[in-house]
């Protein structure tokens, strides 16, 4: 079909086990690298990953391990790993990669310490291997249980990014191919920082049209830095705009909107995050975006009010306030 008959998945959380399930299911052999041999091995025995998507049964052509050195028999590698963790974790493994294979980055976020794009990154590290972006409203579990789902997969070069498409589509999962890079990241890693807002409305209990506003008017942000980057504002609305906001705007089943609604109900950020096993690519995000923005001279005052609730101890109250109290101005990008 495209030439990718073995596919390699770097990263054994649910996102990347439902990836798998993914490529599976489109004829591909696959590798799936965890960090943990004894759930390497648990997966390989029970055929599920049962300590991050239970309940979900894996062909018996996913096999899991955590021998880096198996992933250089891969035609191509998913890079299913959380988007603060991306540097370390492509540093171990990019040497044992195939030569020149690509990767298809599928992390939501921007590097905390150094303000880049997962793409950025990924030029940094992995030099010679020729990228591509996958995001869109896609909740892992209805990924793997076969609910159709729909996404964008973004390649400078839309010609791998048609062959990389193909081999991961499915009868239930569809890329819709793109060459907008930029755009494509920046709305799957400020979508999660939108979602935080609207879970503190929905906390807060400020009802259906705050949560709209806080939508429509985060798309706006999105929009806008997206342009300023290089992006396309269009693709803002596609699937990697307001297709992956919608969803995680309007479900407690997207980790940030469930942190920003236990925020709006009272509870600590530490004693959340302290409590959960996954990662919350928002909380990550936040600050990263928010000194992105300013150096590109882009006003960002939804994700500026969140990293002043998550990261500066604002008072949520008195956040709101603010916002409620700026100038009144024309509804442009």
């Amino acid at each position: 079909m495209s030439g990718f008959s073995q596919l390699a998945v770097i990263g054994g959380g649910g996102f990347g086990t439902a990836l798998a399930c993914v490529a599976s299911g489109a004829g591909s052999r696959v590798i799936l690298r965890v960090r943990d041999p004894g759930l390497a091995a648990a997966i390989n025995r029970d055929h599920v990953n049962s300590a991050y998507l239970p309940g979900i049964m894996l062909a018996a052509d996913v096999f899991a391990t955590n021998d880096s050195a198996l992933l250089g028999t891969a035609d191509a590698v998913l890079l299913a790993i959380p988007a603060q963790f991306m540097r370390v974790t492509l540093s171990e493994q990019v040497s044992f990669l195939r030569p020149g294979a690509p990767l298809l980055i599928c992390a939501k976020g921007i590097e905390k310490e150094s303000h880049m794009l997962m793409h950025q990154v990924v030029e940094q590290v992995a030099p010679g291997h020729p990228h591509a972006i996958l995001s869109g409203p896609s909740f892992a579990g209805d990924i793997a249980s076969g609910l159709p789902t729909a996404v964008t997969l973004a390649c400078a070069d839309t010609a791998l990014g048609g062959r990389l498409a193909q081999r991961i589509a499915t009868q239930s999962f569809r890329p819709y191919v793109s060459s907008d890079i930029i755009g494509v990241e920046i709305g799957g890693a400020l979508k999660n920082v939108i979602g935080i807002a609207c879970g503190i409305a929905e906390g807060r209990g400020l009802g259906e049209s705050a949560r709209a506003a806080l939508m429509t008017r985060g798309l706006a942000e999105m929009t806008r830095l997206t342009v300023k980057l290089g992006g396309q504002a269009a693709t803002m609305m596609g699937l990697a705009g307001i297709g992956d906001l919608s969803l995680t705007c309007n479900s407690h089943q997207s980790r940030n909107f469930s942190l920003g609604f236990r925020l709006g109900k009272g509870e600590a950020l530490a004693a959340i995050l302290a409590g959960s096993r996954g990662v919350f690519e928002g909380a990550s995000t936040t600050g990263a975006a928010v000194e992105l923005a300013r150096q590109e001279g882009v006003d960002m005052p939804i994700c500026a009010a969140v990293h002043a609730i998550l990261n500066l101890g604002a008072a949520i109250g008195g956040v709101i306030t603010d916002l409620l109290a700026r100038p009144v101005t024309s509804e442009t990008l």
